[in-house]
């Protein structure tokens, strides 16, 4: 990797939890100077505009989600224990290595809905993304006889994303955690019902 790619490295990792926390409009260049120490020239000698930087940020922070989903499903064995590690993840998501801020998803759709058609198409395309993954674990599951054959795996996929995005939402508004928990046995008892 060369400097200028270290660099925008660097620019993207800084400002990652600004992005995810604050969101677009709430992110200030004032903010990205700040988290990188990086001078405004030296960022937008990296990136054209703070358009560029959020959509960076996000790739960043899906990727990151991404790969904590990708390494606990393949430690396991079976697809519903595959489907388990999101309630596991999810309920214990401080201990893991999770954007700042929470979901970036939900953060993104949230804000960018009719403000940033390029923001919400790639939480869009992500959020497309998981549903398939999950429908295609629920149908290897349902070939394997884990799940019941009449298993509609795309409403039951619909499911568990409404289900952990919903309980994001609760923590945000609430700062509750125990709201978490509970939200994370209903998932849990969802997927062992298949």
């Amino acid at each position: 990797m060369g400097k200028a790619e270290k660099t925008r490295q660097f620019i993207i990792e800084k400002t990652a939890p600004v992005f995810n926390s604050k969101g677009f409009w709430g992110t200030s260049l004032q903010d990205l100077t700040y988290a990188t120490g990086l001078t405004k020239g030296s960022i937008y000698g990296n990136f054209k505009n703070k358009d560029e930087v959020a959509l960076a940020v996000l790739e960043h922070n899906l990727n990151k989600v991404s790969s904590l989903v990708i390494r606990a499903i393949a430690e396991k064995k079976s697809y519903r224990d595959k489907l388990l590690c999101y309630p596991d993840l999810y309920e214990d998501f401080a201990k893991h290595d999770f954007p700042a801020g929470g979901c970036p998803i939900l953060n993104t759709a949230i804000e960018a809905d009719d403000t940033h058609p390029p923001l919400k198409e790639t939480a869009k395309k992500a959020l497309l993304y998981w549903k398939d993954s999950l429908t295609y674990l629920i149908n290897k599951g349902k070939e394997k006889g884990e799940f019941k054959p009449e298993t509609d795996a795309e409403e039951n996929a619909l499911a568990i994303i409404a289900l952990i995005e919903g309980s994001r939402m609760m923590i945000k508004l609430t700062g509750k955690l125990n709201h978490n928990r509970s939200i994370m046995q209903t998932l849990r008892k969802l997927i062992v019902e298949l």
